[in-house]
């Protein structure tokens, strides 16, 4: 008789089970137990804890404990030449580091890290290039195409974890290891199919554990599931360094590259690029870019001078007002939080007298951008007010605050990068908090300012004067 096991792993918390569930009972997640690790007799993780509770003796190494006043050696970043791309890594790459890139098929991971592999190798840093998707030839039609004919960077086509540590010798040991993608590496103690929780867990411990002790610095891509998050168990963003996310459409010529974790740098930072048959080109002015089909006195718009990392961004806000004939109206949103939306739409209605629960209620942040700020309130609030009246705000008027339960309009930071970027794009209006007068710097960022006026109020019904007809 067959002596081995089984066990299933959740797909969606990497948790191991015994026996199979419909539901896991440890995230709540369905339909997400897949079968793996059936060779042996034992399971992977049961050997591990068998060894763990053997009452053998076993001699093991003993670490050495430092102080933490000790000197640490300090390498310089490694500069990739994408100033964008530099941007959201904190000012470049950092040696021995591992950096996690996810997105959407087809949004232009692969092609980001070819261009840093080309970059990198014109700057005479050794680059391997390792594909588990693509052959050889592809990747060099690839980079005919988009006019990479670097002849340094070093490929290699594999899937199998240990031919990649056993290939990369001292002799030949580059500066940057690329892998794409890491849902298609696998090791060989694991019995399990690539891709499954178990491997990209293992594969991407092994090849981070490999990089840091030879002071490589890793770039892997990763694949994302059908909620946006990267593929696999949560523990792949704790195990590296650094988390970069692709955001936006495909349809849409701009993707924007955004920090989630950095040890390195600050996190949520943002580098805006732009899709075309060349590859991704940097866009050095995003606001421009979100700011292309910006109509002024066009009523239910309103601009909003947001801040993601440390860039001051200005982005246009729609809002669409109609009748609606359904006991629940329907309520719409892409690029912010909808429960924030139903928030805004109960105020409006209990401080401003602005009725909107018979009423269906869509709203788009232009270009794809997802906002997360609170500041972007008041926005929403002019944007709602002037779909349901029909009235333009004043010509070029931005708006930023958070708005309270009872009404009132909230302070909001990093107001003098935010107005610096409206006057250099030309806007004359800015309706801001009053609360942000209590800065003792604002007196001299309004004289730095003189061709923005700035109105302030302090509760949402002061901003009935702007939707005055006539």
């Amino acid at each position: 008789m067959s002596n081995k096991k089984t066990a299933y792993s959740c797909q969606s918390c990497g948790a191991i089970h015994f026996k199979w569930a419909g539901k896991c009972p440890d995230c709540g997640a369905w339909n997400s137990m897949i079968e793996e690790f059936t060779e042996g007799g034992a399971t992977h993780f049961t050997r591990i804890s068998e060894e763990k509770n053997s009452t053998k003796k076993v001699a093991r190494k003993k670490i050495d404990l430092v102080k933490l006043d000790g000197q640490a050696q300090e390498y310089p970043r490694i500069q990739t030449n994408i100033k964008e791309l530099d941007r959201v890594l904190g000012g470049g790459l950092v040696q021995a580091s591992v950096v996690l890139i996810g997105g959407d098929p087809g949004i232009g991971k692969s092609t980001l890290l070819l261009q840093t592999a080309d970059y990198l190798a014109k700057a005479n840093v050794k680059v391997i290039y390792i594909s588990g998707e693509e052959s050889i030839d592809q990747i060099r039609l690839r980079a005919r195409r988009m006019g990479i004919s670097q002849t340094s960077i070093e490929l290699a086509a594999t899937t199998n974890v240990g031919e990649i540590v056993a290939s990369i010798t001292p002799e030949k040991r580059p500066t940057v290891i690329i892998i794409d993608s890491i849902q298609t590496m696998f090791l060989d103690e694991l019995s399990s199919a690539p891709g499954t929780v178990s491997q990209v867990r293992a594969a991407a411990g092994e090849l981070t554990i490999f990089a840091k002790k030879n002071n490589i610095t890793l770039l892997i891509v990763s694949h994302v599931t059908k909620d946006g998050q990267i593929a696999g168990p949560k523990v792949l963003e704790h195990m590296v360094d650094t988390v970069l996310y692709f955001e936006g459409e495909k349809d849409l010529h701009f993707r924007i590259l955004r920090t989630v974790k950095n040890r390195f740098g600050a996190a949520n930072e943002i580098g805006v690029f732009e899709m075309d048959e060349t590859g991704l080109t940097e866009v050095s002015n995003p606001s421009e870019l979100f700011l292309t089909s910006y109509e002024r006195d066009t009523s239910g718009t309103c601009v909003f001078a947001g801040i993601e990392g440390s860039r001051p961004l200005l982005l246009e806000i729609q809002a669409l007002v109609s009748p609606s004939f359904m006991p629940t109206p329907r309520r719409a949103v892409v690029g912010w939080d909808v429960n924030r939306l139903a928030m805004v739409i109960a105020v409006l209605n209990s401080r401003f007298g602005l009725n909107l629960f018979d009423k269906e209620v869509y709203l788009n942040i232009v270009g794809g951008l997802k906002i997360e700020e609170t500041a972007a309130d008041l926005a929403v609030c002019c944007a709602l007010i002037s779909a349901a009246r029909d009235i333009a705000l004043p010509s070029s008027t931005i708006a930023i605050g958070e708005i309270g339960l009872t009404g009132e309009i909230r302070m909001v930071g990093n107001l003098e990068a935010r107005l610096k970027e409206a006057e250099k794009l030309g806007f004359k209006n800015c309706i801001l908090p009053k609360a942000n007068e209590k800065n003792k710097n604002f007196a001299v960022l309004k004289k730095s300012l003189p061709e923005l006026n700035l109105h302030t109020v302090s509760h949402i019904r002061d901003l009935a004067k702007f939707f005055k007809k006539g």
